[in-house]
């Protein structure tokens, strides 16, 4: 495939972390990678980085929690490239693990906060980049999702996160997966592909205090997230899936 043909992926909160490992596992499969990045300066170093790589990369600056900002994303990527084939939504946040006092059973502020980011920010990308995703001749949608999203893993005693408690976090994660179910159903006859993907417990920033509790780095995490990025025309959609394979909703 010339460069000119190569696959446009954009992942957003992409400068760090699982998301900056997703673009670079992309990158060597030879997708042009799009660094989706709050902060315009830290994107660009991280695109830097995949460039002296060898790879192809570039940054947008995209807080997904900004209409405006969504919208000037997405006649960026319309004006540079014509079309997307790829979205990973791996922003997102927990900002329960880091709360100085436990707020009680609910917080309203942080669920705003968390759904913010988690949910609407998902819902917002999707909405402004699924008419560039319908040029491509196999758009793939994966949603960075979390096996605590799982209300059968949430009411199960036996699984090692029962005793987890993060219930904005989890519930916007329930909601992502509502929404790769919906949109499954809306594009069915598409070329496009929607999944919701659980990467594992990975050690990133999202989590700090258990950073080295998390038994995946960010790279070893980040290739089947890329490989779900890239499934075939018979591969699967509307599907909740982690490593070991299907997870329950």
């Amino acid at each position: 495939m010339s460069a000119t043909m190569a696959k446009v992926a954009l992942i957003t909160g992409a400068n760090r972390g699982l998301g900056f490992e997703i673009a670079r596992q992309l990158g060597h499969a030879g997708v042009t990678t799009i660094i989706g990045s709050r902060d315009l300066a830290k994107g660009e170093q991280a695109a830097d980085q995949l460039r002296s790589e060898g790879l192809e990369a570039e940054t947008v600056a995209l807080d997904v929690t900004s209409e405006s900002s969504v919208k000037a994303a997405s006649e960026q990527i319309a004006a540079h490239h014509g079309r997307l084939d790829i979205l990973v939504n791996n922003a997102g946040i927990l900002p329960e693990a880091t709360a100085d006092n436990a707020p009680g059973p609910l917080d309203l502020a942080m669920f705003r906060q968390t759904f913010e980011v988690n949910l609407f920010g998902a819902v917002a990308v999707i909405q402004a980049l699924l008419s560039l995703m319908r040029r491509s001749d196999a758009g793939r949608i994966v949603n960075v999702s979390s096996t605590m999203g799982s209300l059968t893993d949430q009411g199960d005693p036996s699984s090692p996160y029962y005793e987890l408690v993060v219930p904005a976090y989890q519930t916007s994660k329930s909601a992502l997966n509502g929404i790769t179910v919906a949109l499954a159903k809306q594009l069915a006859g598409t070329p496009i592909k929607i999944n919701s993907v659980c990467p594992g417990f990975v050690q990133t920033d999202l989590t700090p205090q258990n950073r080295s509790q998390a038994p995946l780095s960010a790279e070893e995490a980040a290739r089947f997230v890329a490989r779900m990025a890239l499934i075939a025309q018979d591969g699967p959609t509307g599907q909740f899936v982690d490593q070991q394979g299907t997870v329950a909703w």
